[in-house]
């Protein structure tokens, strides 16, 4: 057999996924996961809205508008309009500068912005009712979740944004089975958005690493369109020998993909961030905001703060010296000082005066982190040494958030209200909290981008 031939055993992934999206009913889905589906999209918006006037937003708005089409979708948070592709491409984006979004914690995928942003640019073309579309938002997020679980972690290691290259998937199988693709455009959609795939860790820190989610949005949304429309690809793009897992991972699991379909949900596994940032940094925020209640006026006494994290923490995180506030999410030793000097870990805490700060500074230049593989990737160990000598202890096992302590939904509500009504105001944000938790009951979701778009009185200078 060569080697560029398909293994006989090898099951026919892209298709059994592409029948089981297809025929999936909304009834099908477990009350629970839907609610977590719920929980996900009312999550995505505030991001989305908190996200809104972000000058990597203003940016990405400038280059796109002088080619955008007729102006049918919204851009959540703002007054302005584009056509579909390009609001799903600014909606992802806005959904993710701020690293405030949801995080399937199995494959550090965020899985709401290219799903949801695709969905709801089309929708306000294509009316559909919320209840249809909290279906097909779910079908992305399991889709996505279970290809990314497929080749995860050595895709990532190689240096892949796996939001980005599993979340493509994850758009086309969404706006698929909302614009009700037959199984044999399904492939193709699929085949489509497996050959955007992309991605780089490498922008961790820049404004692109939100492009990720905002163009797999955009280049899942017309996958699916092109599919509709006759576009043929590949049928076998996820298990080819030269398709999307053997070309960008040595872990090709396929029972990852099909085990279960249906019965075991990825999409109930969601968790969401309490803090603006890395992931892998929650631990360390949450112990030092615990130490910082604690230690009330003495945390400016620390002389030193030692973290010891697993090695990922480190990769990830690990910028010394941030200039940016995109680049402080990506490093442990802001995150620590931040936390116990101003008791934060919201987006307030991530700009670039924050930052730059002097007594920030100061005691970032002290923290010291310390890789271990006997620590979990989701706990940290902090000690923290005061200018006489005395030392403090914590040892976080799992931050809040994450899936053993989950964000209730008053603390969703109060995280969406906390970032939104610093661009859009109080009434407005209230309005649109109100319209996002009701999406089921909406007879057509656009009333719940519509109810995005601030004021006269509610939007903020």
């Amino acid at each position: 057999m060569s080697h560029y031939e398909i293994d006989p055993n090898t099951p026919r992934v892209t298709a059994e996924l592409a029948d089981w999206i297809v025929g999936l009913r909304a009834g099908d889905i477990p009350d629970s996961v839907r609610r977590e589906g719920l929980r996900t999209f009312v999550n995505w918006m505030g991001c989305a809205v908190g996200g809104a006037d972000h000058e990597t937003v203003d940016c990405a708005l400038a280059a796109v508008t002088p080619f955008a089409g007729k102006t049918t979708s919204t851009v959540l948070g703002r007054r302005e309009r584009l056509d579909a592709p390009h609001a799903a491409l600014i909606n992802g984006i806005s959904s993710h500068v701020l690293d405030y979004d949801d995080t399937h914690l199995k494959t550090i995928i965020h899985p709401a912005g290219p799903v949801a942003s695709a969905l709801l640019a089309l929708a306000e073309m294509r009316p559909v009712s919320g209840r249809d579309f909290l279906t097909a938002l779910i079908v992305g997020v399991e889709v996505e979740c279970r290809i990314g679980n497929a080749v995860y972690p050595p895709h990532y290691d190689r240096g892949w944004h796996i939001t980005g290259t599993a979340g493509v998937f994850g758009a086309a199988a969404a706006v698929g089975k909302m614009i009700g693709l037959d199984a044999q455009r399904m492939r193709w959609a699929l085949g489509l958005a497996g050959t955007q795939a992309s991605g780089f860790r490498e922008m961790f820190g820049t404004m692109t690493k939100s492009f990720h989610p905002g163009r797999a949005a955009q280049n899942g949304l017309m996958s699916a369109l092109l599919a509709e429309a006759g576009f043929d690809s590949s049928e076998r793009v996820i298990e080819a020998p030269r398709g999307f897992a053997h070309v960008m991972s040595d872990k090709q699991d396929w029972t990852e993909i099909l085990g279960g379909l249906g019965e075991h949900w990825e999409a109930g596994l969601n968790s969401y961030k309490p803090f603006a940032c890395g992931i892998v940094i929650h631990p360390t925020i949450d112990g030092c905001l615990q130490i910082r209640d604690e230690i009330g006026d003495r945390v400016r006494r620390i002389a030193s703060v030692k973290l010891t994290a697993h090695p990922l923490v480190l990769e990830l995180t690990g910028k010394r010296s941030p200039q940016t506030g995109l680049e402080g999410k990506f490093s442990v030793y802001h995150a620590a000082a931040a936390a116990l000097l101003r008791g934060d870990g919201a987006p307030t805490a991530f700009t670039d005066e924050v930052v730059r700060a002097d007594d920030i500074i100061a005691l970032r230049d002290t923290v010291q982190a310390e890789a271990s593989g006997d620590i979990h990737e989701a706990s940290v160990k902090i000690d923290v040494t005061f200018d006489d000598g005395t030392t403090l202890h914590k040892h976080v096992e799992r931050a809040i958030g994450s899936r053993e302590v989950p964000l209730t939904d008053a603390q969703i509500d109060e995280k969406f209200t906390r970032q939104s009504a610093l661009v859009i105001g109080d009434d407005d944000t209230a309005r649109l909290l109100k319209a996002s938790w009701a999406l089921e009951t909406l007879s057509d979701v656009a009333d719940a981008a519509r109810a995005s778009v601030p004021t006269a009185a509610g939007q903020v200078a």
